[in-house]
Protein backbone atom coordinates (compact mmCIF):
# COMPACT_ATOMS: atom_id res chain seq x y z
CA UNK A 1 0.00 0.00 0.00
CA UNK A 2 1.09 3.62 -0.85
CA UNK A 3 2.21 5.50 2.12
CA UNK A 4 0.40 8.55 0.94
CA UNK A 5 -3.04 6.30 0.32
CA UNK A 6 -2.34 5.41 4.08
CA UNK A 7 -2.00 8.98 5.56
CA UNK A 8 -5.80 9.39 3.84
CA UNK A 9 -7.16 6.63 5.98
CA UNK A 10 -6.01 8.42 9.40
CA UNK A 11 -9.42 10.91 9.58
CA UNK A 12 -11.49 7.93 9.21
CA UNK A 13 -8.91 5.19 11.33
CA UNK A 14 -9.51 7.71 14.39
CA UNK A 15 -13.12 7.91 13.95
CA UNK A 16 -14.12 4.34 13.54
CA UNK A 17 -15.47 2.19 15.90
CA UNK A 18 -13.67 -1.05 16.52
CA UNK A 19 -14.78 -4.68 16.01
CA UNK A 20 -12.72 -5.38 19.57
CA UNK A 21 -12.72 -9.03 21.00
CA UNK A 22 -15.05 -10.34 17.48
CA UNK A 23 -11.72 -9.26 16.14
CA UNK A 24 -9.75 -10.74 18.72
CA UNK A 25 -11.77 -14.14 18.55
CA UNK A 26 -11.00 -15.57 14.52
CA UNK A 27 -7.42 -16.25 16.49
CA UNK A 28 -8.37 -17.67 19.21
CA UNK A 29 -8.31 -21.23 19.14
CA UNK A 30 -11.36 -22.75 19.71
CA UNK A 31 -10.25 -25.14 22.69
CA UNK A 32 -9.38 -22.19 24.71
CA UNK A 33 -12.31 -20.86 26.94
CA UNK A 34 -13.73 -17.73 26.25
CA UNK A 35 -12.33 -15.61 28.62
CA UNK A 36 -14.56 -12.64 30.31
CA UNK A 37 -14.11 -9.17 31.66
CA UNK A 38 -14.96 -10.91 35.45
CA UNK A 39 -11.96 -13.56 34.48
CA UNK A 40 -9.76 -10.80 34.36
CA UNK A 41 -10.88 -7.95 36.50
CA UNK A 42 -10.16 -11.28 39.04
CA UNK A 43 -7.50 -11.88 38.01
CA UNK A 44 -5.83 -8.52 38.90
CA UNK A 45 -3.51 -7.87 35.89
CA UNK A 46 -0.37 -5.68 35.94
CA UNK A 47 -0.68 -3.38 32.56
CA UNK A 48 1.62 -3.01 29.57
CA UNK A 49 1.20 -1.15 26.41
CA UNK A 50 2.65 -1.94 22.74
CA UNK A 51 2.88 0.23 19.96
CA UNK A 52 1.83 -0.70 16.24
CA UNK A 53 3.92 1.53 14.10
CA UNK A 54 3.34 2.16 10.03
CA UNK A 55 5.94 4.42 8.40
CA UNK A 56 7.23 4.35 4.79
CA UNK A 57 9.96 1.92 3.12
CA UNK A 58 12.67 3.49 0.45
CA UNK A 59 9.65 3.11 -2.02
CA UNK A 60 6.98 4.89 -0.28
CA UNK A 61 5.15 1.68 0.52
CA UNK A 62 3.74 1.04 4.08
CA UNK A 63 5.33 -0.80 6.82
CA UNK A 64 4.52 -1.81 10.32
CA UNK A 65 7.12 -3.29 12.65
CA UNK A 66 7.37 -6.54 15.15
CA UNK A 67 10.20 -7.94 16.79
CA UNK A 68 11.13 -11.27 17.85
CA UNK A 69 11.98 -11.75 21.51
CA UNK A 70 15.33 -12.94 22.11
CA UNK A 71 15.86 -16.72 24.07
CA UNK A 72 15.84 -16.63 27.73
CA UNK A 73 13.79 -18.06 30.86
CA UNK A 74 10.30 -16.28 30.60
CA UNK A 75 7.04 -16.68 28.99
CA UNK A 76 7.65 -14.97 26.16
CA UNK A 77 11.24 -16.16 25.37
CA UNK A 78 11.40 -16.32 21.02
CA UNK A 79 8.02 -14.64 20.51
CA UNK A 80 6.82 -12.14 18.48
CA UNK A 81 5.51 -9.34 19.51
CA UNK A 82 5.50 -5.33 18.72
CA UNK A 83 7.74 -3.21 20.89
CA UNK A 84 6.43 -2.75 24.24
CA UNK A 85 6.28 -3.18 27.92
CA UNK A 86 4.85 -2.95 31.42
CA UNK A 87 3.42 -0.11 33.19
CA UNK A 88 6.02 1.64 34.97
CA UNK A 89 5.37 4.06 37.66
CA UNK A 90 6.88 7.09 36.10
CA UNK A 91 4.73 6.99 32.92
CA UNK A 92 1.49 9.28 32.89
CA UNK A 93 -0.72 6.68 31.43
CA UNK A 94 -0.41 3.91 28.83
CA UNK A 95 0.53 5.67 25.52
CA UNK A 96 3.58 7.13 27.08
CA UNK A 97 4.61 3.95 28.02
CA UNK A 98 4.44 2.16 24.41
CA UNK A 99 6.39 5.38 23.24
CA UNK A 100 8.87 4.79 26.13
CA UNK A 101 9.13 1.09 25.47
CA UNK A 102 9.62 1.33 21.74
CA UNK A 103 11.88 4.24 22.28
CA UNK A 104 14.06 2.07 24.31
CA UNK A 105 13.49 -1.78 22.58
CA UNK A 106 14.29 -0.04 18.98
CA UNK A 107 15.37 3.16 19.21
CA UNK A 108 12.38 5.66 17.68
CA UNK A 109 12.09 8.82 19.65
CA UNK A 110 8.86 9.04 20.81
CA UNK A 111 7.87 12.88 19.91
CA UNK A 112 8.42 11.16 16.20
CA UNK A 113 5.47 8.94 16.39
CA UNK A 114 1.74 10.12 15.94
CA UNK A 115 -0.67 7.84 18.00
CA UNK A 116 -3.76 7.80 15.82
CA UNK A 117 -5.97 5.48 18.28
CA UNK A 118 -6.06 3.13 20.85
CA UNK A 119 -7.17 -0.37 20.16
CA UNK A 120 -9.02 -3.00 22.28
CA UNK A 121 -7.35 -4.23 25.15
CA UNK A 122 -5.90 -7.76 25.33
CA UNK A 123 -5.30 -10.07 28.00
CA UNK A 124 -2.45 -12.31 27.95
CA UNK A 125 -3.22 -15.07 30.62
CA UNK A 126 0.35 -17.05 30.68
CA UNK A 127 1.70 -13.35 31.54
CA UNK A 128 -1.49 -12.30 33.56
CA UNK A 129 -1.07 -8.99 31.60
CA UNK A 130 -3.74 -6.47 30.46
CA UNK A 131 -1.91 -4.82 26.93
CA UNK A 132 -3.43 -1.96 25.58
CA UNK A 133 -2.29 -1.61 21.71
CA UNK A 134 -1.87 2.03 20.24
CA UNK A 135 -1.54 2.72 16.51
CA UNK A 136 0.97 5.13 15.63
CA UNK A 137 2.39 6.49 12.21
CA UNK A 138 5.56 8.18 11.51
CA UNK A 139 6.26 9.76 8.21
CA UNK A 140 9.77 8.83 7.81
CA UNK A 141 11.38 5.16 8.08
CA UNK A 142 13.15 4.84 11.59
CA UNK A 143 16.35 4.31 12.13
CA UNK A 144 16.00 2.03 14.61
CA UNK A 145 18.63 0.57 17.27
CA UNK A 146 17.90 -2.35 18.93
CA UNK A 147 18.58 -3.08 22.60
CA UNK A 148 18.81 -6.09 24.84
CA UNK A 149 15.42 -7.25 25.03
CA UNK A 150 15.60 -7.57 20.89
CA UNK A 151 16.84 -10.11 18.95
CA UNK A 152 15.86 -9.08 15.19
CA UNK A 153 13.07 -7.07 13.56
CA UNK A 154 10.18 -7.53 11.39
CA UNK A 155 9.42 -5.40 9.34
CA UNK A 156 6.46 -6.28 7.39
CA UNK A 157 4.14 -4.83 4.26
CA UNK A 158 0.96 -3.91 5.49
CA UNK A 159 -0.39 -5.73 1.86
CA UNK A 160 0.81 -8.82 3.67
CA UNK A 161 -1.51 -8.39 6.63
CA UNK A 162 -4.49 -7.49 4.64
CA UNK A 163 -4.02 -10.01 2.37
CA UNK A 164 -6.20 -13.27 3.10
CA UNK A 165 -3.29 -15.40 2.13
CA UNK A 166 -1.62 -14.72 6.03
CA UNK A 167 -3.79 -15.93 7.67
CA UNK A 168 -2.94 -19.49 8.26
CA UNK A 169 -3.72 -23.20 10.66
CA UNK A 170 -0.51 -24.66 12.46
CA UNK A 171 -0.63 -27.19 15.32
CA UNK A 172 1.13 -25.58 18.36
CA UNK A 173 1.15 -25.85 22.22
CA UNK A 174 0.21 -23.29 24.00
CA UNK A 175 0.12 -22.45 27.90
CA UNK A 176 -3.53 -24.70 27.91
CA UNK A 177 -3.31 -27.55 25.60
CA UNK A 178 -0.52 -29.38 23.65
CA UNK A 179 -0.27 -29.86 19.66
CA UNK A 180 -3.66 -28.14 19.03
CA UNK A 181 -4.47 -26.35 15.82
CA UNK A 182 -4.08 -22.47 16.16
CA UNK A 183 -5.15 -19.71 13.96
CA UNK A 184 -2.03 -17.50 12.77
CA UNK A 185 -0.60 -15.23 10.21
CA UNK A 186 2.57 -16.02 8.48
CA UNK A 187 4.39 -13.04 7.80
CA UNK A 188 7.57 -12.16 6.41
CA UNK A 189 7.45 -16.23 6.52
CA UNK A 190 7.53 -16.24 10.10
CA UNK A 191 4.58 -17.44 12.32
CA UNK A 192 2.65 -15.02 14.39
CA UNK A 193 0.03 -16.03 16.80
CA UNK A 194 -1.66 -15.92 20.26
CA UNK A 195 -1.67 -12.23 21.73
CA UNK A 196 -0.14 -10.45 19.14
CA UNK A 197 -2.17 -12.56 16.24
CA UNK A 198 -5.31 -10.97 17.93
CA UNK A 199 -3.81 -7.58 17.97
CA UNK A 200 -3.17 -7.49 14.25
CA UNK A 201 -6.47 -9.11 13.61
CA UNK A 202 -8.41 -6.29 15.16
CA UNK A 203 -5.64 -3.72 12.83
CA UNK A 204 -6.63 -5.78 10.06
CA UNK A 205 -10.56 -5.58 9.91
CA UNK A 206 -9.93 -1.45 11.11
CA UNK A 207 -8.04 -0.45 8.05
CA UNK A 208 -9.79 -3.18 5.64
CA UNK A 209 -13.16 -1.66 6.61
CA UNK A 210 -11.81 2.23 6.23
CA UNK A 211 -10.39 1.78 2.26
CA UNK A 212 -11.94 3.78 0.09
Amino acid sequence: MDFDYFLTLISAIEKATLRGHDSHAKMIPKERRRIGPLDILSANPKKAAVLAMFYPDEFNLTHFLLILRPAYDGTHASQISFPGGKFEKQDIHLQQTALRETSEEVGVPANSVKIMKKMTDTFIPPSNFLVSPFLGVTTTRPHFRTNHEVEDLIEVKLTELLSDDSVRTQKLSTSYMKNIEVPCYVLNNMTVWGATAMMLSEIKDLIKENLH
